[in-house]
């Protein structure tokens, strides 16, 4: 029969103190009920763990083998326990989260930093790819959660939404001039368009827009980098489907140039995508605060 662990933790403090009334002093319990606690724990494990001594009680040969081992469990509980403590107050922790390079660098970054300067010994696990790719990994648990362009449809993922971007085109100083008023969709596919590869979310994005207003999207570069798109534009060898504001930095230096277009592509988000009905560590739990405390300002 098992005996209940504060039976065993009144055991450990008696043999150590080699005296009941000692432990009690410790246990902040009177004599008695200690009395009581050992009397029933030898009861429960049908063996004599104390003889009485001169001076307070000692181990029997049992009594030793049970000290032996309960002194290395209980040391073991109280670590966990000390561990657990920790975790809760994040000076220690781990955090894994699923992002894009493009989200990384242009949205995640900051969140990172300050969040490391705060908790600088949680552990960070960043793991790389597209939305496409994080879902699986979210999932599994392999990733806390994934930071993605939304939307994204997909019963056993909550999403939430942190950042409103918008896709734009934009152009090198080649085909500025073409677009000094605002053009319709159908007449900038006739350009040369630079895209994301169809595996990423923002290019299905503009892609299913397009298709929606019975037009055909055929870019003549795909490429996996956003950076890439920017660069490609800026040597003049089409135009490149980006997001605002990551594309911000760019606009205004006056490396491309924004298409002003008569019907803007809709608005989307970056957001949260979490695995739906699975509680949160301490660690995401104060990261995603973090998000959601800027994404309210």
């Amino acid at each position: 029969m098992k005996a209940k662990l504060d039976h065993y933790r009144i055991f450990v403090e008696v043999a150590e103190r080699k005296s009941l009334s000692k432990a009690k002093e410790r246990l902040f319990m009177s004599q008695p009920a200690i009395s009581q606690a050992i009397k029933q724990l030898e009861e429960s494990l049908n063996q004599r763990l104390f003889h009485r001594a001169s001076r307070g009680v000692e181990l029997t040969t049992e009594g030793k083998v049970l000290y032996h081992y309960l002194k290395e469990a209980l040391q073991l509980i109280d670590q966990g326990e000390m561990q657990l403590i920790a975790y809760q107050e994040l000076e220690e922790g781990e955090l894994s989260i699923g992002v894009g390079d493009t989200v990384s660098k242009y949205y995640l970054l900051p969140y990172l930093k300050a969040f490391h300067e705060k908790y600088p010994n949680v552990h960070f696990k960043i793991v790389n790819g597209t939305t496409l790719e994080l879902l699986p990994l979210v999932k599994s648990g392999d990733v806390d959660f994934a930071v993605c362009n939304l939307p994204v449809i997909d019963p056993a993922i909550e999403t939430e939404p942190c950042l409103e971007v918008r896709d734009v085109f934009v152009c090198g100083d080649k085909y500025k001039a073409d677009f000094n008023e605002t053009v319709l969709i159908e007449t900038l596919l006739t350009y040369p368009i630079i895209s994301l590869e169809e595996k990423s979310n923002s290019r299905r994005f503009v892609e299913r827009h397009i298709r929606s207003l019975g037009l055909s999207y055929h870019p003549t570069f795909e490429l996996g980098s956003y950076d890439l798109l920017v660069e490609f534009a800026k040597i003049n060898v089409g135009i490149a489907a980006v997001v605002r504001p990551f594309s911000d930095e760019a606009i205004k230096a006056g490396d491309v140039f924004e298409i002003p277009l008569k019907d803007p592509l809709p608005s989307r988000h970056i957001g949260l995508c979490l695995k739906k009905n699975v509680p949160q560590s301490n660690a995401a739990h104060a990261f995603m605060a973090l998000m959601r405390k800027t994404a309210h300002e």
